[in-house]
């Protein structure tokens, strides 16, 4: 039988699994590109806040926190895949993948665009541009400096315009990862 605090703790966490789960999730499908991949990033995520919740409660952002998690196992996963991929390159030949005909081509160029960034330009523009996110909290979330965010969205914005193009980048990436950032079929 649990206790008033046990049970004070279950409803606080739940109630942050309500206010967060869906922007995890979106965060982890824009970091790694795998909208399939992104509801189980998110939930193991929130299983890890639940296992340290005491802590993550006592935190100044617990958000921040949350979403530093989901980076970090984002990164993990993408490891993983390259080194997954990196073995199975051994036994077949190597061959282009391209996307004929996209449905959203624009969302489809921001999302490839993406995903030639590196990890932590890849995270800081998401977390600036479709988080909407302050500088000082990118950088809670990621565990860098505000000087790291700073330099590290410039350089990938700067990356993002020699691929997409010179046009407005900006707001192209904005309105790519605000429409093509959402889970598709995520009830939970």
């Amino acid at each position: 039988m649990g206790t008033v605090v046990d049970d004070a703790a279950s409803v606080e966490f739940h109630a942050f699994f309500e206010r967060h789960y869906a922007e995890l999730s979106r965060l982890a499908h824009l970091l790694t590109g795998e909208a399939d991949a992104a509801d189980d990033l998110a939930a193991d995520a929130l299983l890890a806040l639940w296992h340290r919740w005491d802590r993550v409660r006592a935190a100044d952002h617990p958000a921040a926190y949350a979403r530093g998690v989901v980076a970090n196992l984002a990164r993990t996963r993408i490891r993983s895949a390259v080194r997954e991929r990196r073995r199975i390159s051994l036994f077949w030949s190597q061959r282009e993948e391209k996307t004929e005909n996209p449905d959203i081509a624009g969302v489809v160029d921001v999302q490839e665009a993406l995903r030639r960034l590196p990890f932590r330009k890849r995270a800081c523009v998401v977390l600036r541009h479709a988080f909407d996110l302050s500088e000082k909290d990118t950088a809670l979330a990621l565990g860098v400096s505000v000087g790291t965010v700073k330099s590290q969205t410039s350089k990938g914005m700067a990356e993002l315009q020699k691929i997409l193009g010179s046009q407005g980048v900006p707001q192209r990436v904005h309105a790519a990862m605000a429409r093509g950032g959402e889970s598709e079929g995520t009830d939970r």
